[in-house]
């Protein structure tokens, strides 16, 4: 594990213990059974989101826990509950106003968030009614919000082309962002190679080091979800960007800290999320307006190239990482519709010379 990853892990350890610290006591029972087949972030989203749903209690939406605090919850306070208690958590989070330390926050819910919190009631509702600390269980009632298919949103091979000309170029940037772009133009473009070249996720991209690239075999290691750790190769394109930064990249001094991160900021730190979504959103706006691009975008995109290329889906779940093969079929859903449109021109209802009984086609009798 590189050492941004296991910062990473003692970073989200430390806000997982916070958030713990404010949950009823019987939280932690639940947490310790769940730790070794989950991740410290699968734990500290979970951690949140009961803190939202057992705060939603005693703020007075339910009269009889509104004399308590979220610390003062019991057992037989969620024995109490009915589907209809959750079933109202989840309207009042589709939109509600939040108030922390930073202000008040305005906060909206889609059917995805809702069905992702609800995963983190029902989960430990299901382990204290399985190890009988409570006698029903009322979360298992409650369906879970209908998922609507969203649109896959990629780039077409020629605005993959126009992007990285974009960066490259710099055209149609503002006065302001040129000021930069000679001094991020070789980062830029192979950290959108490697997305584009590869499909890696956000997050494996800036826990790259130095030493986790292997030019003399143009492969590099990333570390997937969960922890473990993975070969990918890259082709020539990606493998000339990566050089091509690398050469700038041993002029730069990093900071303490920060001296094994192969992709730096301006301020010669391991480059952040944020700054790498930033980057990918200015870009993208230049280069294909109508349409929101974003690093998981360009990830759809790789997949779909990659699956148009080799016709092989397993191969596909393989490389992106994907644990069920049906998460990657979203990945192809162009190529069904191509495929529809041409199924589409092989049936005619009517011969164009509808005249003449005689030339119109026949169908056997059922």
């Amino acid at each position: 594990m590189s050492e941004y990853q296991v910062q990473k892990k003692l970073d989200y350890i430390t806000r997982f213990r916070n958030v713990l610290s404010e949950l009823p006591d019987f939280c932690a029972l639940y947490f310790r059974a769940v730790e070794p087949t989950t991740s410290v972030l699968t734990r500290y989203g979970y951690a949140v989101d009961l803190r939202t749903f057992f705060r939603f209690l005693v703020s007075g939406q339910i009269d009889r826990f509104a004399d308590k605090t979220v610390k003062q919850l019991t057992l037989s306070d969620l024995e109490a509950l009915s589907s209809l208690d959750i079933e109202l958590y989840l309207e009042y989070i589709s939109l509600y106003r939040n108030q922390n330390s930073k202000g008040d926050a305005l906060i909206e819910n889609n059917e995805r968030a809702k069905s992702r919190k609800l995963s983190a009631i029902r989960s430990l509702f299901k382990f204290l009614y399985k190890k009988s600390l409570i006698h029903t269980n009322c979360a298992a009632l409650v369906d879970t919000p209908k998922l609507h298919e969203k649109a896959i949103i990629r780039l077409e091979a020629n605005e993959v082309a126009d992007l990285l000309d974009t960066v490259e170029q710099g055209s149609g940037m503002t006065s302001a962002q040129r000021r930069y772009h000679d001094s991020t133009k070789l980062r830029d473009v192979a950290i959108l190679s490697l997305f584009l070249g590869t499909g890696i996720r956000i997050s494996e991209l800036v826990g790259i080091d130095l030493n986790d690239i292997d030019f003399s075999k143009n492969e590099f290691v990333v570390t997937r979800k969960g922890g473990n750790q993975m070969t990918l190769a890259f082709g020539p394109e990606v493998c000339s960007a990566l050089l091509d930064y690398l050469e700038e990249r041993k002029t730069v001094i990093p900071l303490s800290g920060h001296e094994s991160a192969f992709f730096l900021s301006l301020q010669r730190k391991r480059i952040t999320p944020r700054a790498v979504e930033n980057l990918v959103k200015k870009y993208a706006q230049i280069a294909t307006p109508l349409k929101k691009i974003t690093p998981h975008k360009l990830r759809s995109t790789y997949g779909t190239m990659l699956y148009q290329e080799s016709g092989d889906i397993y191969l596909v779940a393989d490389v992106l990482g994907h644990k069920d093969v049906n998460t990657t079929r979203k990945h192809y859903a162009a190529m069904s519709e191509e495929k529809s449109h041409e199924a589409a021109k092989y049936i005619k209802l009517r011969e164009e010379n509808a005249e003449n009984p005689e030339l119109r086609p026949s169908f056997p009798e059922l």
